[in-house]
C-alpha cells in the first residue's frame, strides 16, 4: 500500500443551529486515506455520513478542525479556490447519478474536462473520454443520452465522469441506492476492480455486504468515527 496521504482529517467538528438548539453532527473526527485505498463509512441514519462526505468533497465546511487534500490546506480557502481544489483533486458519484439528459454520454463526460485547470480539446479530449468509456465498459453508449440508458449503465457513465478529470480521490455516496442488486452488485464489483487499478476511494453505504468490499471499514455512530476494531471489542 502507497503510504501517501490523499485525505487527513484532524479533530473535525460540525455544528448545526437548528431552531434555536445546536445539534452536534461530528464530533472530533480524525480521518487518514493513502493513495490506493479503498474506505467505506457506514452507521445508522442521521449519525453524520452525509456531513462527514459534504467537508470531504468541500462542500461544506467543518466548524473546527484541520483537512488537508493531497496536501493542500483548505480551511482558509475562498470558495472559488475550494472549487478550483475539487474539480481538480474530487471525482463524485452520487446515488441519483446526476446526468445531464440533454447531452450525450460523451458530452457528459467532455464538460467536466472542458472545465478543468487544463482543458483538452480534440483528439486528446476524446481520447480521455473513451479511456473513461471503455474503464466502465460502456464505450458502445458513447452516442446515447443518459434518458435512454438503464439505471445501472447510468451510474457506471456517472464513474466514468467522476474518473475523466484523473482525481486523486472518489468520494462515493450511496452508489446503489436507485438500482436493483443485480445492478448494484455489477457496480459495487467494477469499483472493486478501479481500486484494484490503483483509484482510491471513500464510500459512504448504508449495506453491510458493500462495505465488507472495501479494504477498510470505518463506522460513525452519533458523529463520532469508530474504528472495525474498537466496535468488535465493544460488542
Amino acid at each position: 500500500m502507497n503510504n501517501k496521504c490523499v485525505i487527513e482529517l484532524n479533530d473535525i467538528t460540525k455544528h448545526f443551529l437548528l431552531s434555536g438548539m445546536e445539534t452536534q453532527a461530528l464530533r472530533g473526527v480524525n480521518l487518514n486515506i493513502n493513495e490506493g485505498e479503498y474506505v467505506s463509512i457506514s452507521g445508522p441514519s442521521g449519525c453524520g455520513k452525509s456531513t462527514l462526505l459534504n467537508i470531504l468533497g468541500l462542500l461544506d465546511t467543518p466548524t473546527s478542525g484541520r483537512y488537508q487534500i493531497a496536501g493542500n490546506d483548505v480551511s482558509q480557502l475562498s470558495v472559488n479556490q475550494r472549487a478550483t481544489l475539487r474539480n481538480k483533486h474530487i471525482g463524485f458519484v452520487f446515488q441519483s447519478f446526476n446526468l445531464i439528459d440533454e447531452l450525450s454520454v460523451f458530452d457528459n463526460l467532455a464538460l467536466p474536462v472542458k472545465y478543468s485547470e487544463q482543458p483538452l480539446a480534440g483528439a486528446q479530449l476524446k481520447e480521455r473520454v473513451m479511456h473513461c468509456l471503455e474503464l466502465v465498459q460502456m464505450t458502445h453508449r458513447v452516442d446515447h443520452q443518459p434518458n435512454q440508458l438503464s439505471g445501472g449503465q447510468q451510474q457506471r457513465i456517472a464513474i466514468a465522469r467522476a474518473l475523466v478529470n484523473r482525481p486523486d480521490i472518489l468520494l462515493i455516496d450511496e452508489p446503489t441506492g436507485n438500482l436493483d442488486s443485480k445492478n448494484g452488485d455489477a457496480v459495487m464489483q467494477m469499483l472493486h476492480d478501479l481500486n484494484a487499478q490503483g483509484t482510491t476511494m471513500c464510500m459512504v453505504t448504508h449495506d453491510p455486504r458493500y462495505a465488507d468490499m472495501a479494504g477498510r471499514k470505518l463506522f460513525l455512530l452519533d458523529g463520532v468515527m469508530v474504528d472495525e476494531v474498537k466496535l468488535e471489542m465493544a460488542g
